[in-house]
């Protein structure tokens, strides 16, 4: 009779065991996978890069004038056209710059800070008109480098004149949105409480 109750509490041991070790490397399973999953969801985030919201057309005229001394400063050699630069600028956001962090528990992640937009790309197309070289000095091919540079700069200038910052920090939560779509792909969820959001801007979302 003792034997059959000795196999009994054997038994019931042994699955109690059995039980404890299948729930410790359970646990520890899902846990990892948990951890995984935020890590994958963070590095798709990132991976984006560079989001754009506003798109802007700018059309300037450019002149450009340059004078160069020649034999010991005794002539001044000019050289000067008329560009008209014909520009499209992109203004949105870093997604490397959004400050992230995984709650593994509760399978959320969260948004603590959004970044201010930026200019992302310009991308200049110039046409030259009233081209008129120097005797010393004329328009060489490095000359389009340096004024696609130039043209650049100029139009970064005229940017903020231009509202289309203003637009973009309009459509910060629609940036936000796509970063939350993100996060929905693997059954999360993005919490951005923190954020500082004007009725403003939810008012312009819904419109």
């Amino acid at each position: 009779m003792g034997e059959v109750i000795d196999s009994i509490l054997g038994l019931i041991l042994g699955a109690i065991l059995m039980y404890w070790v299948y729930s410790f490397f359970g646990k520890k399973k899902s846990k990892e996978i948990t951890e995984q999953q935020s890590t994958v969801i963070l590095n798709k985030i990132r991976s984006v890069c560079k989001l754009v919201s506003v798109e802007g057309d700018f059309a300037e005229i450019y002149h450009y004038e340059n004078t160069k001394d020649s034999f010991m400063s005794l002539f001044k050699s000019k050289k000067k056209a008329l560009i008209v630069i014909k520009a499209k600028a992109h203004i949105g956001y870093d997604l490397n710059k959004l400050e992230l962090k995984a709650d593994n528990d509760k399978r959320k992640i969260i948004l603590s800070h959004f970044p201010q937009p930026e200019v992302l790309s310009i991308e200049p197309d110039l046409q030259f008109y009233d081209i008129k070289n120097g005797i010393f000095n004329s328009f060489s091919p490095t000359d389009l480098t340096k004024l696609n540079q130039e043209a650049k700069d100029h139009i970064k200038q005229k940017i903020p004149e231009s509202g289309l910052m203003e637009t973009a920090r309009k459509e910060a939560l629609q940036a936000v949105f796509v970063v939350e779509k993100i996060v929905e792909t693997i059954g999360w969820k993005l919490d951005y409480s923190s954020l500082e959001i004007s009725n403003r801007e939810k008012q312009f979302i819904e419109e």
